[in-house]
């Protein structure tokens, strides 16, 4: 069974997508699905170079050793199949009515949800001034911060929601209704 609705959260790092996702995730229970493109890029690169993969998907500054060359090895990948980590990550998702994808990071992302999963797309972009987002840790660092894996999204403008989470940001409760206003026809 396909899902019913998959909602494409983007934003900057330290932004806070997994915040985000993490509270939709609880509100929703088991009628939804978190799914992450990072993952299989992540497993990948914890088997090929025997790391820690719960470390790897996680918000540490383990993940952030292997970062750049991640970023590096997957945009050789999205050469080949520009979808290969969508697919992949989809691949084992579990038959639920909701699919929340946490990490959508290029306009490719998108363009292979579109194209696989037409009009149950809903896009969703997180923002956050600089400085909020340098509170909870964020550091600009070159090779990573001007690169597509953050940057290709910043002129989209097809965005379904847009939602401040920075220092103007609406309360949870409003953000997460923002939501869940996608969800209204399920």
């Amino acid at each position: 069974m396909p899902p019913r609705i998959v909602l494409l959260f983007s934003g900057k790092r330290k932004s806070g997508k997994d915040f985000l996702t993490d509270h939709l995730q609880k509100l929703l229970g088991d009628r939804c699905e978190v799914i992450k493109i990072s993952q299989p890029i992540k497993s990948h690169w914890a088997r090929e170079k025997n790391l820690n993969l719960n470390e790897l998907l996680s918000d540490t500054e383990y993940k952030e050793q292997y970062r750049l060359d991640m970023i590096r090895w997957s945009d050789e990948m999205r050469e080949q199949d520009y979808g290969c980590f969508c697919h992949a990550a989809c691949q084992n998702a579990t038959e639920k009515p909701i699919w929340i994808v946490s990490d959508v990071r290029r306009k490719t992302d998108i363009r292979w949800f579109k194209e696989t999963y037409k009009d149950l797309v809903r896009t969703i972009r997180i923002t956050a001034d600089e400085e909020t987002r340098r509170k909870r840790g964020y550091l600009f660092q070159t090779g990573i911060d001007d690169v597509p894996s953050e940057c290709d999204l910043d002129d989209y403008m097809e965005w379904d929601l847009v939602i401040d989470n920075g220092r103007n940001k609406q309360q949870l409760e409003e953000q997460l209704g923002s939501i869940l206003g996608l969800l209204s026809h399920l």
